[in-house]
């Protein structure tokens, strides 16, 4: 019976267009619809009846790590259903769960109505371009788009480091060798290390979350591949400290000098709900150029803001306020939601009064 009660709740995941599904003790299910919470009509649930339902999509491994561990991240793949990506951990000593819908279908960028300068970006034959943004704001979906566009377009061999593996890409001109961490490789650093043995031209990772992760990454890009990754961080800038931040003091110029040679483009992205319904994507686009590049060399890094707002033309840069600026006029989100997302509120209050 459990079974079939946590494939109800999935299947409806899916049929109300949610992003996610929480199931917390005390709580009735709740969908994550156009980014707001809204319960399921039905009865309170225990601890006892999330176990039961969880554990019956699970293998009796995964069931092992997570009473050791008390989380699970894992991916999963339901006939007539779909594909979401799972989160099991304990709160107040019950167990609870989230779940993420993963379209089967990979979304082109023009389904996304993605800025025309990311078709130039992948473009590229080597290089570094990140995505960045909170949990929840598009990172993989985006990431996805951009695979798929190069799958439609190229030959090549893409392997990507995931945990768990989310879009499963069908070879369409390219080959895709996915690997889950966990199930395919012990680690990112360990996968990483080994990727340069299995001759791929472009390498996906799904979290540059340690050091050596990002020396790989640095290391993959400076060495002839195209490589892309997610951070959780807001904005581009804030994303080039973040990098640098990781090493040591006397690790950090030539990190400096490795980011300013490979990196291509920084993406930050936040998701906005529209007036009615559905949600936008209001991207803080770097692209690095010369001047950009020795801006991160000679350790200025606060000084690329400044670049990217007069950095515009044919670059396809853009700060989040112009991103904002953009959406307001053309009616797809309103004031109130442009301030609550903005990353500097008082340079788009400014700009809103000179209009």
């Amino acid at each position: 019976m459990s079974e079939s009660n946590i494939k109800k709740l999935l299947q409806s995941v899916v049929v109300h267009k949610s992003s996610d599904l929480h199931l917390v003790s005390k709580s009735e299910p709740l969908l994550r619809l156009d980014g707001t919470l809204k319960p399921i009509n039905l009865p309170k649930l225990t601890g006892t009846a999330i176990e039961e339902m969880c554990y019956s999509l699970i293998t009796e491994k995964q069931k092992k790590h997570f009473e050791e561990h008390h989380e699970l991240d894992f991916a999963i793949e339901l006939d007539g259903i779909g594909r979401f990506r799972a989160n099991y951990y304990r709160t107040l000593g019950e167990m609870a769960a989230a779940f993420r819908v993963i379209p089967i279908d990979v979304p082109t960028l023009d389904d996304l109505n993605a800025p025309p300068v990311y078709k130039k970006l992948i473009k590229r034959e080597k290089g570094l371009i990140l995505v960045t943004g909170p949990t929840g704001s598009g990172k993989s979906t985006t990431l996805a788009a951009m695979l798929n566009e190069i799958n439609l377009t190229e030959a090549k061999h893409i392997v990507t480091v995931e945990d768990p593996v989310e879009f499963v890409h069908k070879n369409k001109q390219c080959v895709f060798s996915h690997r889950g961490v966990g199930d395919d490789t012990k680690s990112f650093g360990i996968a990483l290390k080994y990727a340069m043995r299995q001759d791929p031209d472009i390498i996906l990772i799904g979290e540059m979350r340690d050091k050596e992760t990002i020396s790989a990454a640095l290391t993959a890009a400076e060495t002839g591949h195209l490589v892309f990754g997610t951070l959780h961080t807001s904005s581009a800038p804030g994303t080039i400290n973040r990098i640098i931040d990781v090493f040591s003091g006397d690790e950090q110029p030539q990190i400096r000098a490795m980011l300013s040679s490979s990196l291509i483009a920084v993406i930050a992205q936040a998701l906005l709900p529209k007036p009615k319904s559905g949600r936008v994507a209001a991207s803080e686009i770097l692209v690095t150029n010369h001047a950009i590049s020795n801006l991160i060399r000679e350790d200025k890094v606060h000084q690329i803001y400044s670049s990217m707002q007069m950095g515009q033309g044919d670059s396809g840069m853009q700060t989040q306020t112009q991103a904002l600026l953009k959406f307001l006029s053309s009616g797809m989100i309103d004031r109130h939601t442009a301030m609550q997302y903005a990353n500097k509120p008082e340079e788009l209050e400014k700009a809103l009064n000179r209009l």
